[in-house]
C-alpha cells in the first residue's frame, strides 16, 4: 500500500478520533422529575403499616398467595398461550430493533463493489489521435466510506431516546402481564363465587321441595289451604329459575377464562369449586415504593426520558454538520494486474455544512419537543396519582367489606331463626304459609348476600395486589435494552 495512503488513513483517524472526544451532547441531562407520595396510605390497616422483605406478593407468582392449585395452572398458561401478551412482546422487539438501528449511527458506513466493463471510443471524436486504442475493457474494484461524526451528540442522544423506549416498553409488557394474570384471577374467583351461589341455590331448592312435598300432604289431610300449596310452588320455581340463572354468569366466566389462556371455550371446562376462604391479608408497603413496584409508572418515567433526549436531538439541529468520506480500491485494463500496486487508488475528503435559513423548522421542532417532555412529565404524575387513587380503593374495599361480612353473618343467621320460628309457628297452625315464604325469601336473600361479599372481597385483594403491581420492581427494566 504506498506510504502516501497510510499517512492519509492516519491523519483520517486522528480526525475522527478529535472529532469523537471532544464530541459533546447537547440538550439537557436527564433528572426524574418529583411526583408527591404522602407518607403512609389513608386506608391502611394499623397492621399492615409496614411490608416485609419475606411477604409472598413480593415474589413473581403472587397468585400463590392463595394456595389454589387450579389457579396456579392457569396463571402458568398465559405467559405460553395469551395472545394479546404475544403482541405486547413483539411490540417490545420492535422497541429493541429500533435501538439496534439508532447504535447505527455510532460507526461509519462502509460499502463495497465490483464491476467489469468494456468501452469502444468513436474514432470520428473530437481529438482523436491515430494509433489510439479503440476498444479497452475496465475493471474496477472500489471501497467507500462514509461517516459523520456525532459532535453534537445528536446519535448519543437518539440513543439514549431509543434505549428509554425498549426500558417502557418492557415495562408496558410487564403491565400487560399482570392486567391479564389480574383479569384471570378475578374471573376465576367470581366463577368460583357463582359455584358457592350454586351450591346454595341447589340446597335451597332441595329444600323448598321439600316444604312443597309437605305443603301438599298437608292439603290433602285438610290442614293447609289451595293458597298455601301455590305459594310454595311459587317459592320453588322462582328459586329454580334463580338457580338456572347462574349457569348462564358461570359459563360466561369459564369462557372468558379460556380466551385468557388461548383456548377456544368449546376446549376448556372448569370443575365446580365453591369459594369459602377468605382473602389472605395483603400488606400494602409504603406510598413511596409504588413508584417501584407499578409497571405502568415505570413506563411514564422512562417515556420522560425519552421526551427529554429528543430536546437534544432537536436542539443539535441548529449546529454544523461535519462528515468525513472516504474511497479507495483498484481500476485496471487488464484484469491479471487489479490487485498490483500501481492499479490503486484513493480518496479522502471533509466537509461541513450548516443551514442558515429553514424558515422557523428548526425553532418548531424544539419548542415541540419541549411540550411533549412536559406532557410526559404531567402524564407521569397523573400516573402515580391513579396508582395511588387504585391502591386507596380496594384498601376501602377491604375494610368496609370485612366489616359487611361480619354484619352479615349475623343477618344470615337472625333470618335463619326467623325461618325456623315460622316453620314452627305454620306445623302449629298458628301462621299462614305467607309468613313461612317471607322468612324463606329473606334467609335465602341474607345468604346470597353473604357469598356475594366473600367474592367482592377476594377480588378487591386480587385488584389491590394488580395495584401494588404484583410484586414486580422496575430494577427488572434496566437490562431490557441490550
Amino acid at each position: 500500500m504506498p506510504l502516501q495512503f497510510r499517512r492519509s488513513c492516519r491523519i483520517g483517524a486522528l480526525t475522527i478520533s478529535a472529532f469523537l472526544l471532544g464530541g459533546c451532547a447537547v440538550g439537557p441531562n436527564y433528572q426524574r422529575p418529583s411526583a408527591e407520595a404522602p407518607p403512609a396510605y389513608k386506608e391502611t390497616p394499623e397492621n399492615f403499616k409496614q411490608a416485609q422483605p419475606s411477604d409472598a406478593m413480593a415474589k413473581g407468582k403472587w397468585w400463590e398467595v392463595y394456595g389454589d392449585p387450579q389457579l396456579n395452572a392457569l396463571e402458568e398458561q398465559i405467559a405460553v398461550s395469551n395472545q394479546s401478551l404475544k403482541a405486547s412482546q413483539e411490540q417490545f422487539l420492535q422497541a429493541r430493533a429500533a435501538l439496534r438501528i439508532a447504535r447505527a449511527g455510532y460507526y461509519p458506513q462502509l460499502s463495497v463493489s465490483a464491476s467489469a466493463a468494456g468501452y469502444r471510443q468513436s474514432q470520428n471524436k473530437a481529438l482523436f489521435s491515430p494509433g489510439e486504442t479503440v476498444t479497452y475493457p475496465d475493471y474496477l474494484l472500489p471501497v467507500d466510506v462514509s461517516y459523520e461524526p456525532d459532535v453534537w451528540g445528536r446519535v448519543r442522544r437518539t440513543v439514549e431516546g431509543a434505549r428509554s423506549e425498549v426500558q417502557a416498553s418492557a415495562a408496558d409488557l410487564a403491565n400487560v402481564q399482570l392486567s391479564l394474570q389480574a383479569e384471570l384471577a378475578m374471573d376465576y374467583f367470581q366463577l368460583r363465587g357463582l359455584d358457592s351461589q350454586k351450591q346454595l341455590l341447589d340446597s335451597t331448592v332441595d329444600s323448598y321441595q321439600k316444604a312443597l312435598e309437605l305443603t301438599e300432604s298437608r292439603f290433602k289431610g285438610g290442614i293447609a289451604s289451595a293458597v298455601d300449596v301455590a305459594q310454595a310452588q311459587t317459592q320453588l320455581e322462582t328459586t329454580r329459575a334463580q338457580d338456572q340463572d347462574v349457569e348462564v354468569q358461570r359459563a360466561a366466566f369459564e369462557h372468558a377464562i379460556a380466551v385468557l389462556i388461548g383456548k377456544p371455550p368449546a376446549q376448556f371446562s372448569q370443575p365446580a369449586s365453591p369459594l369459602s376462604a377468605p382473602p389472605p391479608a395483603i400488606p400494602p408497603g409504603l406510598p413511596s415504593e409504588l413508584l417501584e413496584r407499578r409497571p405502568d409508572i415505570a413506563a411514564a418515567e422512562r417515556r420522560m426520558q425519552e421526551a427529554n433526549a429528543q430536546i437534544g436531538v432537536a436542539k443539535a439541529a441548529y449546529f454544523p454538520v461535519f462528515s468525513i468520506t472516504g474511497g479507495g480500491g483498484f481500476e485496471t485494463a487488464a484484469i491479471g494486474t487489479l490487485l498490483n500496486g500501481p492499479s490503486g487508488f484513493w480518496s479522502l475528503a471533509g466537509s461541513a455544512a450548516e443551514l442558515i435559513i429553514d424558515g422557523g423548522q428548526r425553532r418548531g421542532v424544539s419548542e415541540q419537543a419541549r411540550s411533549a417532555y412536559r406532557q410526559s412529565v404531567d402524564n407521569y404524575r397523573q400516573t402515580t396519582l391513579s396508582a395511588f387513587q387504585e391502591v386507596e380503593d380496594n384498601l376501602a374495599a377491604l375494610r368496609v367489606l370485612q366489616q359487611e361480612a361480619k354484619t352479615q353473618e349475623g343477618a344470615v343467621a337472625a333470618a335463619q331463626h326467623s325461618l325456623d320460628l315460622s316453620n314452627t309457628r305454620y306445623k302449629g297452625g298458628v301462621a299462614n304459609y305467607l309468613e313461612v315464604t317471607t322468612a324463606q325469601s329473606a334467609a335465602l336473600g341474607d345468604e346470597v348476600t353473604a357469598v356475594d361479599i366473600l367474592t367482592r372481597r377476594v377480588v378487591a385483594s386480587v385488584l389491590l395486589i394488580k395495584a401494588l403491581g404484583g410484586g414486580w420492581n422496575a430494577a427488572q427494566i434496566l437490562n431490557a435494552a441490550r
